[in-house]
């Protein structure tokens, strides 16, 4: 009898998640909305100077278009790093060269165009040009280069290439080596001179958001200052964020892979959201696959939490 009135239960929750989807998303917002309220409220001080590092074109948007714009209103300066180009991503190619079994010349072809995007995304934050860089490694490559290629060349499965091969790049024709990496991103910090950094948690589920929390990790440890970084969570894990698609006036809670993180919640405005909204639609390429887990990142706040020693 039980298992008949469980079963019954189950049905209706999915007759209704299905049918009468805004029932759900009250119950998530009632569940949820409290919780992220109770967040420590996080605003950037006038005058910050911030440098996002983005494993790939887009998630300088997903995380951080609300803070970017926050940053620049109070008079500060932004950077954005993005570490690759996002040229190992077989589905995206294939949708954009029409074709089944996308070629190492298609997937160097994608990086171009995601490159244009992450540019339009970037006007339409209002970040200049001159501060973007483009380091151009490969996709799905950076925890190896961080783990086992530090000083040998990694060879990208995708492309097939073991060097740098963009022009727009930061240093263009250097061996994919996580000590090569290590170096472009010194020059990136040390020309920024960031007073706030944003990378990727090493809780992350995609390797290459860990492998460049891993290396923000050690940068800004040698130079003595982690007290300026900050991490986000992309990848959250369990379908994270829920429900998909445009919420906006849904709360980001903190994902299932970083729940014990010291979270952080930046309150935007309306305005801040369709601009956010805005920038994630310059990236064309990725909004025709994963359009609804993007807009999904459009809530009422944005979630970051600062770097905390391990016990």
């Amino acid at each position: 009898m039980r298992l008949e009135w469980l079963a019954l239960l189950i049905g209706i929750g999915l007759f209704l998640a299905i049918n009468a989807p805004w029932i759900t998303q009250q119950a998530y917002a009632l569940y949820y909305r409290s919780r992220v309220a109770s967040l420590p409220a996080f605003s950037p001080p006038p005058g910050t100077r911030l440098l996002v590092l983005a494993p790939h074109p887009d998630d300088e948007s997903l995380c951080c278009a609300g803070l970017i714009q926050k940053v620049l209103q109070g008079g500060g300066q932004v950077y954005l790093a993005w570490m690759t180009l996002g040229d190992g991503f077989q589905w995206d190619a294939a949708l954009l060269h029409r074709t089944l079994r996308p070629t190492p010349k298609d997937l160097q072809a994608l990086a171009l165009a995601r490159e244009k995007e992450a540019k339009a995304a970037a006007r339409t934050l209002g970040v200049p040009e001159g501060h973007l860089y483009f380091l151009g490694y490969p996709d799905r490559g950076l925890l190896p280069m961080f783990l086992e290629h530090f000083y040998t060349p990694y060879r990208s499965r995708a492309t097939g290439l073991s060097g740098v091969a963009y022009e727009g790049a930061l240093s263009p024709g250097a061996p994919y080596t996580g000590e090569a990496w290590e170096e472009d991103l010194r020059r990136v910090l040390k020309e920024a001179a960031p007073t706030l950094v944003l990378a990727p948690a090493p809780e992350d589920a995609h390797p290459d958001h860990r492998a460049t929390g891993y290396m923000a990790l050690r940068l800004l440890g040698e130079m003595g200052a982690l007290d300026r970084l900050y991490f986000y969570v992309v990848h959250g894990g369990l379908e994270w964020p829920l429900p998909k698609g445009f919420h906006p006036g849904l709360p980001l809670e903190p994902p299932p892979r970083g729940r014990h993180l010291p979270w952080r919640r930046l309150d935007l405005t309306p305005e801040e959201e369709q601009a956010k909204l805005q920038a994630l639609k310059a990236h064309r390429s990725q909004m025709e696959l994963l359009g609804r887990f993007m807009e999904a990142f459009v809530r009422k706040n944005e979630l970051l939490a600062p770097y905390a020693p391990p016990p």
